[in-house]
């Protein structure tokens, strides 16, 4: 294949997280408004060009109260930083079909180097006629570095909030 211009299907891709409450169980949520802009040959993408975004305030975890918590200035502050950006900057084949891609990601107002691992899923073409391209991405972040701090100390020792953020992005994309 050859290098081209894709764009995201967000009805068939999801951004998840998920973070340990209380230091002994897991809460999950995800992201419903997000983009990519994608030029790459799926097949190689040691020379793509990455883009991401989301919308911060589409932040869903099943919970309304936790979700405008999360929207306040006490986490995402999305009044002043309204979106998550990450940009590639190198991409490196670590296996067959398999990627560390590393790159500038801005959230609530700082910018840090992250790697996420990312697995081209492979090619079709739906029964419309459109080629699509799959990718799974995983990765952590430390919320912390990304000043993101706010937390509640526990009777029991510990704080009720973990610092590290499990990521995971299903990405569908079509071929422009």
């Amino acid at each position: 294949m050859t290098k081209s211009k894709w764009n995201l299907d967000p009805t068939h891709s999801g951004v998840d997280f998920s973070v340990k409450h209380m230091m002994f169980a897991t809460v999950k949520g995800g992201f419903q408004s997000f983009n990519a802009e994608i030029e790459a040959d799926p097949t190689d993408l040691t020379t793509a060009d990455i883009t991401f975004s989301i919308d911060l305030a589409s932040v869903d975890t099943r919970n309304e109260d936790r979700d405008n918590h999360l929207r306040s200035a006490d986490f995402f502050d999305v009044e002043n930083h309204p979106t998550l950006t990450f940009k590639a900057t190198n991409i490196e084949k670590t296996d067959e079909n398999e990627y560390n891609v590393t790159g500038d990601l801005s959230l609530h107002g700082v910018t840090k180097s992250e790697s996420f691992a990312v697995s081209f899923e492979g090619t079709g073409v739906d029964p419309w006629g459109n080629e699509k391209a799959g990718f799974a991405v995983e990765g952590k972040l430390k919320r912390s570095d990304y000043g993101l701090t706010w937390n509640a100390p526990l009777e029991a020792g510990g704080v009720l909030v973990g610092d590290q953020i499990k990521i995971s992005l299903q990405l569908q994309a079509a071929k422009a």
